[in-house]
């Protein structure tokens, strides 16, 4: 397909007309009229900010794709399921999904969490749309039932790596969260380090939904780096740079996207003034790209209360992702690979996207904020 054919694609459903027909026999797709998705998340606890602003996001485009008559006539329902960002329920709630017969899974939550359910997503050939995580165990080996949206913790901390040495802050801590999300970050601060001949200065760590940052906090000041690489979620990141600034710390704190940036800010207050984070999506606060202004077009037309943030925006973008292969059709699961698979190299709206058949990280988008201490996020 040319590159105009598939913008001409992509501005169809941004308009959201969704007007194509599906093809008979697409099994769970089309029963009884509906097309259901499994979402497990963090719906309560420490990360539930996660789990609640990127479904809100995706529920911009279903809720419209529906009330438009949706998808060939079907409507798209998304169930979520509460795995307060814990392994084993997502394990669960994904072998609930699966005995529904669920058409597909889309939008988990978190790298542990994800990294469960994929064996179960492999066995069942079942496809696995936008899970927020950027770990490379999601993406190396290849597994053609798994769609990545954003950018990996790969791209996001090459770059963090790059922004502070080029500042000539060389002496890099890491405050890791104890579990694969954690390794997964400071793998990749690690990996970046070392093509510049460094290593991490010094490692803390917090165990998964805690908030005990006591050990981490005095190993990590201790060492005196010039600045922490944060890898974890925005309760325990909070609690970190909170007690880090009282104990007299003064470098730079960095946190990988997944933080959830509205999240953190909101949980420091005044105190986020200065801190980073890398975003792996435009910003939702810009009208530069056409994604962003239909996305808070969408916003204010579901409630004109809603504040925009980079969590509910990659949810929205997912969702769009999402529409666009189902809209191209094809038989059953295999057939929304396949059609997936055939977007191509595409723009959203200013947002570069590119899946192939052996290629299904759409994004390698990063780019570096700083929150203020107002609520807001400086590009």
């Amino acid at each position: 397909m040319h590159a105009v054919k598939r913008r001409t694609l992509l501005q169809h459903s941004a308009a959201l007309g969704l007007a194509a027909t599906l093809p008979l026999g697409a099994r769970a797709q089309a029963r009884e009229g509906r097309i259901v998705l499994g979402q497990s998340a963090a719906l309560t606890g420490p990360a539930a900010q996660l789990g609640l602003q990127f479904n809100r996001g995706a529920r911009l485009v279903f809720d419209r794709v529906n009330a438009n008559g949706g998808v060939g006539g079907a409507q798209i329902e998304l169930k979520a399921l509460d795995d307060g960002y814990e392994p084993d329920r997502c394990r669960a709630n994904t072998e609930r999904f699966l005995a529904e017969d669920v058409f597909a899974l889309f939008g988990y939550v978190g790298t542990p969490t994800t990294l469960a359910a994929l064996p179960l997503v492999t066995a069942a050939k079942v496809p696995l749309i936008a899970p927020l995580t950027g770990a490379m165990g999601l993406r190396v080996p290849f597994n053609r039932n798994v769609f990545h949206i954003r950018a990996s913790y790969e791209d996001e901390t090459a770059l963090i790596v790059k922004h502070l040495t080029q500042l000539g802050l060389k002496k890099i801590g890491v405050f890791r969260q104890n579990d694969s999300y954690g390794q997964a970050g400071l793998d990749g601060v690690t990996k970046a380090l070392q093509q510049r001949q460094l290593t991490p200065l010094a490692v803390g760590t917090v165990e998964r939904n805690s908030s005990d940052v006591a050990a981490a906090v005095k190993a990590l000041v201790a060492a005196r780096p010039d600045a922490i690489v944060l890898i974890s979620a925005y309760t325990s990141c909070a609690a970190f740079i909170r007690a880090a600034r009282q104990a007299g710390y003064g470098g730079t704190f960095f946190n990988v996207s997944f933080v959830g940036t509205q999240a953190l800010s909101d949980a420091l207050g005044r105190e986020a003034l200065g801190v980073m984070v890398t975003q792996v999506v435009p910003s939702p606060f810009s009208t530069t790209s056409g994604v962003v202004r239909d996305y808070l077009a969408a916003l204010k037309a579901a409630d004109p209360k809603l504040k925009p943030n980079y969590t509910s925006l990659e949810g929205y973008i997912a969702a769009r992702v999402l529409v666009d292969g189902l809209n191209r059709g094809g038989r059953g699961r295999d057939g929304l690979i396949s059609s997936l698979e055939g977007l191509g190299s595409l723009q959203m709206g200013g947002f570069p996207l590119s899946f192939s058949a052996r290629d299904h990280v759409g994004s390698h988008f990063v780019e570096v904020t700083m929150l203020t201490g107002d609520g807001g996020v400086r590009t």
